[in-house]
């Protein structure tokens, strides 16, 4: 996906998603969006990831436009800062100023025939099979190092509660997508 996110509003979608966590961790208000215009506008999927010292403290997304981005990079900043996976060492206000805000621009998800012609680093994964899905952003394979095939295996076992190899059985959706990735800070 072509860098089409101006400067201005990538500024915009950032404060956006820290006023989200801010609200969020301090039952604050929702922050309003005046005029959603140009990015903010557009219907696309998106995730808002938080960091900490290159610590990840929460990332919450959606492939499926449900809303304007503005609006979603909200509702991904309130959610990602209530990640249920840090419940038991949730972000406190106090955390909010040292924390990294990074927002990924989805574009649409594409089925690929040949999940091991996936393009590390530049395609997430988004694999389906019956009711379990997960998914990675195109940066996990670069961060951990994986091949193709862990990659693929470890969003199945790991994220989808799938066998390592259902990525390879019939009735296994691989589906791929690429990302418009900004951040207010070191990750």
């Amino acid at each position: 996906m072509a860098n089409d996110i101006s400067d201005q509003d990538r500024a915009r979608l950032l404060e956006l998603a820290r006023q989200a966590v801010l609200s969020a961790v301090t039952d604050g208000p929702r922050p309003r969006i005046a005029k959603p215009d140009g990015a903010l506008a557009l219907q696309r999927g998106c995730f808002v990831t938080l960091t900490n010292r290159g610590q990840l403290r929460g990332c919450i997304g959606t492939f499926r436009p449900y809303g304007l981005l503005g609006e979603q990079v909200i509702d991904m900043g309130i959610e990602a800062a209530r990640d249920p996976r840090f419940v038991y060492d949730a972000i406190g206000p106090s955390e909010v100023p040292r924390l990294s805000v990074a927002v990924s621009v989805l574009s649409e998800l594409t089925p690929i025939a040949n999940p091991l012609d996936i393009e590390l680093g530049v395609h997430g994964i988004y694999i389906i099979r019956g009711r379990s899905a997960g998914c990675f952003l195109p940066e996990v394979a670069t961060e951990t190092g994986w091949s193709k095939e862990e990659f693929l295996a470890h969003c199945c076992a790991g994220k989808a509660g799938m066998a390592a190899d259902a990525w390879k059985q019939p009735g296994t959706q691989v589906l791929i997508f690429t990302t418009e990735k900004f951040s207010d800070g070191p990750e």
